[in-house]
Formats: C-alpha cells, sequence, structure tokens
C-alpha cells in the first residue's frame, strides 16, 4: 500500500502570492514524477479548482481555520507530514516524521528580532519538530542557521522551478492592462520590500521609458507607491496593472523592454526567473538570494540610489544589446536550469528518506 504524505498547503488559497505559487507549481512537479510508492493528501480550502486540474491523482482535506487550534488539530496518522512553508499555524496532533520547508525568516525583521516573540517562538516550536528541514535557497539556509538554533536534522537546499515553464499561445489575446508603447515591467506582492517607489523614483532618471507594475496595490504599500509616482508627476508613465492571470503576465512578460526586482528580501524570487524565460534582461538588487537566482546573466543593482540604479539600467541595456541574441539565449537557458519537476523529485527523495 503506498504510503501516505500529507502536504499542508492552505496558502494554496492566495495563487498569485509566492506561497500561493509555490505550492501549486510543487503539486504540479509530484503529479509529473507519478510516484506510485506515495499517496498525497492536499490540505486546502478552495478544492474545486485542485480537483478539476489533478482529478483523483491527490487525495484532498479540506482547510478549516479552527485546524490552527490545538484542540482541533488533525489527528489522523500519516507517514510524514510536510508543513510547506514556515508560517502555517497547522499543525499535527500525533507525533509524526515532519518536514518542515523554510522560504525565508524575513519575520526577524519585520516583526520582531526578539526570540520569545509569539511568532518567533512558533517558528521554534515548529525547528523542534522537524525530522528534516528544506530551504529554497542557500540564503534562505544562511539566514536561519544566523537566527536561530537550528535542529540537528538532515537539511537540503531544494531550489524552486520556474513557473513559467510552458509558453501560452498569445498570439489572439488582448492584455487588459492599458499600455502606451514600450515600457519596463516588475511583479510581485506589495510589500515595502519589494521597493516598486525605488523603480517609480528611478523612472525620473529615465525620462523615455514607462514603467508597469504588477500586483495587489490595494494593500497599504500601494498607497506610498501611488504618493510617489503623484510626487514626481510620473502618472502618464506608471501603470499600475493590479493582479495578473497567467495569460495577462506571459503577455506582459514577453512584451516588455525589460524586467525589474529591486526587491531588499527574497527568500527566492520566482519572477526574474520567468522573465528569464522570455530572453528579457533582468535588473536585480544585489540582495539575499537574488544572486542565486540571476546568477551571472542578470544585471546588479549594488546600490539601491534611483539615480545609480538608473545608470546601470542603461549600461546593461547596451550591454544587452550589443549582442541581443546570445544575450537573450543566456537568459533563457539560465531559466531552464530551474525546473519543478526535478525540484519536487528532491521533496520526494526527502519524504523517502523518513520512511
Amino acid at each position: 500500500m503506498p504510503k501516505r504524505i500529507f502536504l499542508e498547503m492552505h496558502n494554496l488559497k492566495n495563487p498569485y502570492t509566492g506561497f500561493g505559487q509555490f505550492n501549486l507549481h510543487l503539486l504540479r512537479g509530484i503529479q509529473a514524477n507519478n510516484d506510485q510508492d506515495l499517496r498525497f493528501v492536499v490540505h486546502a480550502q478552495d478544492l474545486k479548482p485542485l480537483k478539476a486540474e489533478f482529478g483523483n491523482f491527490f487525495d484532498y482535506k479540506y482547510y478549516m481555520g479552527l485546524r490552527r487550534y490545538d484542540w482541533a488539530r488533525i489527528t489522523t496518522k500519516y507517514d510524514v507530514w510536510h508543513s510547506v512553508n514556515q508560517n502555517t499555524k497547522v499543525e499535527p496532533k500525533r507525533d509524526l516524521p515532519y518536514v518542515l520547508t523554510i522560504h525565508d525568516v524575513n519575520f526577524i525583521e519585520e516583526i520582531s528580532s526578539d526570540l520569545n516573540h509569539p511568532r518567533n517562538l512558533r517558528f521554534k516550536e515548529k525547528l523542534a519538530r522537524a525530522s528534516a528541514i528544506t530551504y529554497i535557497s542557500d540564503f534562505a539556509k544562511q539566514s536561519a542557521h544566523q537566527h536561530f538554533d537550528m535542529p540537528k536534522v538532515p537539511e537540503y537546499v531544494i531550489l524552486n522551478g520556474n513557473p513559467t515553464e510552458k509558453l501560452l499561445d498569445l498570439s489572439s489575446y488582448t492584455p487588459t492592462t492599458q499600455l502606451k508603447g514600450k515600457y519596463l515591467f516588475t511583479l510581485g506582492d506589495f510589500w515595502e520590500r519589494k521597493n516598486f517607489h525605488l523603480l517609480v523614483e528611478m523612472l525620473v532618471h529615465l525620462p523615455e521609458h514607462q514603467l508597469v507594475i504588477g500586483g495587489n496595490d490595494s494593500r497599504p504599500y500601494g498607497e506610498k507607491v501611488r504618493e510617489t509616482i503623484a510626487k514626481h508627476g510620473l502618472e502618464n508613465r506608471v501603470i499600475l496593472a493590479g493582479r495578473v492571470g497567467d495569460e495577462e503576465k506571459q503577455y506582459l512578460l514577453a512584451n516588455c523592454e525589460a524586467f525589474l526586482f529591486a526587491s531588499m528580501r527574497e527568500g527566492f524570487g520566482l519572477p526574474p526567473i520567468e522573465a528569464m524565460k522570455f530572453g528579457k534582461p533582468v535588473f536585480l538588487a544585489h540582495r539575499t538570494s537574488l544572486p542565486e537566482v540571476g546568477g551571472e546573466v542578470a544585471y546588479y543593482w549594488h546600490d539601491l540610489d534611483p539615480q545609480q540604479m538608473a545608470a546601470i539600467f542603461k549600461e546593461g541595456m547596451a550591454d544587452y544589446h550589443s549582442d541581443p541574441q546570445e544575450k537573450s539565449k543566456a537568459l533563457k537557458a539560465q531559466a531552464d536550469s530551474f525546473n519543478w519537476k526535478t525540484a519536487a523529485a528532491a521533496y520526494i527523495d526527502v519524504y523517502k528518506s523518513l520512511l
């Protein structure tokens, strides 16, 4: 009988966030591996789209918020429990072989560095429970070890795959974003660390360019971005596209001049990989995990001063256009080095190591 692996994936409810994308593409990678020795149980809230895509390949358990409380924890005995991100409050009632995936420990800087803060205490409880720990980047591993006493259990760095492995047919697609000619593109959740406001300020020094920002700009940080746009009179050159679906995202990536990602903190950083899939020049903050993603083919901002960023942008675009065919080829090869089937196979190996 196949061993049962429980996947705590309630973050699937937010498919446009990094956690949501990770959960969804890990499922696709697991399905692609089609390991007959294991049976996977997906713990999620909105099961209809999952069943529509995956059918009965997976078993499903409906997520309820009350499962966060000790008295309502899941009592079923699974062979392995995978806490697919470090933030979930859902835990098993039983003592089970337990895999913890750490994406980042940004909460140390963004919430509290006091290790007795409830957020950090919850993370330490997860560490104490872990039978194996996986990290999505070397940076995630290094930062976890920097801030916490890590348990003596097997540790693995498993790099994410590329969410845009399949290019869609967009020949008859009409974008919903009102574009006005050539543009630069950035994409991400609207948190302060994404530094979208710095990209707006950089645009002051690039008078011939427009900027499209994709993401949920209804968050509080969206107001700061709008204030920055108004302050510099850039209403006609900056477009807030809101959340974008797969077709819109691929259209914006395929037709932009370059992709920009000035984030201060990333456990991994999926959007730059997606942009490289289209052979687009990519400009990244030289921070945290982003050099692991961009490798030698990306252009980097070591100084996040908008004027300096504009200068690096001009230099990078000149370099890219010196041999666009070869540069594009190298970018696509970098993107293809990140594969979800390969990543999922590594997770499957971790599960089997605990059986």
